[in-house]
């Protein structure tokens, strides 16, 4: 019987393949045939063969700046507001509090980066701003559920010393609870930051400036050559990034 349903489950499988061939129309020989092999081959070698001139580089030089720092600075922006609304949400003020801040983290993270950028490019204009707001938005919901996550596993012992001495909230919470939660949220942040230099590199398809946005114009005009050493760039900054993020969590969260 297992293996009638095994077997059945396989035909089932490779019937919604072909559905799925048929129903796009894909040609497989006209994409394997001799022209269109040629075509691909001669953009791919013109993609081999990057535009490394002065003036280029400079420009990209620019656009990876402003990358970094669109990343960065949503980053931190999002670290700051995910910890205050994780607060209510971990229902320190209350259950009352708990549910409307859980609802609005899941509906910033609930909307992707790039549905974020477009409104944020009507809102904002195009540019780094526009890219910069929606990396903080949507990364404000993502960090603050883990943060009231990391909060509601926080043991509450020191800060409830600290109040039996007399100390106030802020006290106690800054003393008891932060340099226990402290690694954690330096870690989560640090992990969302590696995804943000990636995102914020894509987020300029949309007008939400970067390397991204250079990448498109040159993609639009079939430019191969100066997308190429876009694409370069890109990944010598996700490279550079990854190796900065991962050093920074050697150094201060295992520590």
């Amino acid at each position: 019987m297992k293996r009638l349903l095994d077997a059945g489950l396989l035909l089932a499988l490779l019937a919604a393949v072909i559905a799925a061939f048929a129903y796009l129309r894909i040609d497989l020989g006209a994409l394997t045939g001799s022209e269109n092999l040629g075509h691909m081959g001669d953009y791919a070698r013109r993609f081999l063969s990057p535009d490394l001139s002065a003036g280029h580089l400079g420009a990209i030089g620019k656009g990876a700046l402003e990358t970094l720092a669109m990343s960065a600075v949503g980053t931190l922006l999002s670290a700051v507001f995910g910890l205050l609304l994780a607060l209510p949400a971990s229902g320190r003020f209350g259950w009352a509090a708990a549910n409307p801040a859980r609802l609005l983290l899941n509906a910033l993270r609930a909307i992707p980066e790039l549905v974020w950028a477009a409104l944020m490019v009507f809102a904002a204009g195009l540019g780094p701003n526009a890219g910069t707001l929606a990396l903080a938005l949507h990364t404000t919901g993502v960090l603050g559920r883990l943060f009231a996550e990391a909060l509601e596993n926080t043991p509450q012992a020191p800060a409830q010393a600290i109040r039996l001495q007399g100390g106030g909230a802020v006290l106690a919470f800054v003393y008891g609870t932060l340099p226990i939660l402290w690694p954690q949220l330096l870690a989560y942040s640090l992990y969302r930051w590696e995804n943000n230099i990636r995102m914020a590199s894509v987020l300029g398809f949309v007008g939400a400036g970067g390397l991204g946005q250079m990448l498109y114009v040159h993609l639009s005009l079939f430019q191969e050559a100066q997308a190429s050493s876009v694409i370069i760039a890109m990944l010598a900054l996700v490279f550079a990034v990854d190796a900065l993020s991962g050093w920074s969590r050697q150094r201060w969260v295992k520590a």
